[in-house]
């Protein structure tokens, strides 16, 4: 049989993540594999929210629990289980010594203090759009312990601050499943073949456009924001930007990382602190976008130049293009 290049099979086969780890391990500041299996536990994990994702309105996954969780938000039955999932991968993965998670209030000691990592996670940002099939994702952020090897980890170790992370990315659960990283280098992108039962390399080196015309808030909180915001804002629609606003934190970055745009979650008179996490959603994603070529800022300083003081911290957040994180920056001065 004679195979032409557009055959199926003279396609190459791609590169999964387990091999792209392998071949980066020796990139990794302590290379003696550890870091590298706690990366395939969360992607692990992820391939199982994955398929819950897939059956969620097929087998009751849909819906509130009747719960508030330590954010006083409506707990989903999607977020618990989440929460199950990565704590559960986590533990049995021996790497994490200790997991915080938005869902619980105190940090999570997995038992295995010989670990030299320590996680922090938020386990399914968004999971409110479950019911109306929209993206949602998962945030992680990993450090490498400061408390001594054997002993139990401490408060400590989650608040190093955002330029001790070794690791941080997400996963998002959409159109397709990817799962986004960087381990202090560069940005890679892979989309999870579910055929195959793996993450293939889609979007390697991830560089975000310089500049962009998409600007991701909620507009609803308008009157609720400083005059800067306000203005910053009026300036896009001078410029007839296209508003963008998904209302799941991982669908709207991804979107503005690869095309090119900006997310704003300001703060408003209700959340004068701001409202999104410092340690399980700013800070892991400031550390990829910096990679990207992307800039996030609270307003007042670089995202991973904020001393973090406890571990469900909020801060503002303004993420994005590095011209129209600038430009806004501008507006605030």
């Amino acid at each position: 049989m004679e195979i032409t290049a557009s055959h199926p099979l003279a396609l190459p086969v791609g590169v999964t993540l387990d091999r792209y780890i392998m071949h980066r391990q020796t990139a990794f500041p302590y290379a003696t594999g550890e870091l590298s299996q706690l990366l395939r536990d969360i992607a692990l994990a992820g391939k199982i929210i994955h398929r819950e994702v897939n059956r969620a309105g097929l087998i009751d996954l849909t819906g509130g629990m009747g719960v508030q969780n330590v954010q006083g938000e409506s707990q989903q039955k999607l977020d618990m289980i989440a929460n199950i999932r990565f704590s559960r991968a986590l533990k049995n993965g021996g790497e994490a010594c200790a997991i915080i998670s938005e869902e619980d209030e105190d940090i999570i000691f997995t038992g295995n203090n010989n670990g030299k990592y320590v996680v922090a996670i938020d386990p399914l940002d968004g999971s409110s759009n479950i019911d109306v099939n929209v993206s949602i994702g998962t945030i992680f952020s990993i450090y490498r312990r400061i408390t001594p090897i054997g002993a139990e980890p401490s408060l400590a170790d989650f608040l190093q601050g955002g330029r001790r992370q070794v690791a941080a990315g997400y996963i998002l659960y959409g159109s397709s499943t990817i799962m986004v990283y960087t381990t202090g280098h560069s940005a890679n992108g892979f989309t999870y073949d579910a055929s195959l039962g793996e993450f293939i390399l889609s979007h390697p080196d991830i560089h975000s456009p310089a500049n962009g015309q998409i600007y991701s808030c909620n507009d609803g909180n308008l009157e609720s924001y400083d005059e800067g915001i306000r203005d910053y804002l009026n300036d896009c629609r001078q410029k007839q930007y296209t508003a963008r606003y998904i209302g799941s934190l991982v669908a709207d970055f991804h979107r503005n990382l690869l095309k090119g745009g900006i997310y704003l979650y300001p703060p408003t008179k209700k959340s004068p602190d701001g409202k999104l996490r410092l340690l399980y959603e700013a800070f892991p994603l400031a550390f990829l976008a910096e990679k990207a070529g992307c800039l996030a800022t609270s307003g007042h300083r670089a995202i991973l130049d904020i001393k973090p003081t406890s571990l469900h911290q909020r801060t503002p957040l303004f993420i994005g293009a590095p011209l129209m994180v600038e430009n806004l920056m501008g507006h605030l001065d």
